[in-house]
């Protein structure tokens, strides 16, 4: 997917994912490897709502690959532990 169409992509229903994944989008996305890249997109499948509560770890995804994603986010926004 090229950029123009990720970031409506990354445009969700809430605003707070709106204020993690924009700024992921244009501040990390770039220096991702390639695999991540494509992961990154196939979260973006994933509903709202488990998108919010992964990254406010009320729960984790069961897909591995959805897991890594989520925690190259968490690292990259500001929503890792302290």
């Amino acid at each position: 997917m090229d950029t123009n169409r990720l970031r409506w992509a990354v445009r969700r229903g809430m605003l707070e994912l709106d204020l993690i994944l924009l700024p992921f989008l244009e501040n990390i996305f770039p220096s991702l490897e390639e695999q991540d890249k494509l992961l990154f997109e196939k979260m973006l499948e994933c509903e709202d709502q488990d998108m919010f509560n992964w990254f406010l770890r009320k729960g984790e995804p069961e897909d591995a690959e959805i897991r890594h994603i989520v925690a190259i986010v968490r690292q990259n926004t500001g929503m890792q532990t302290s």
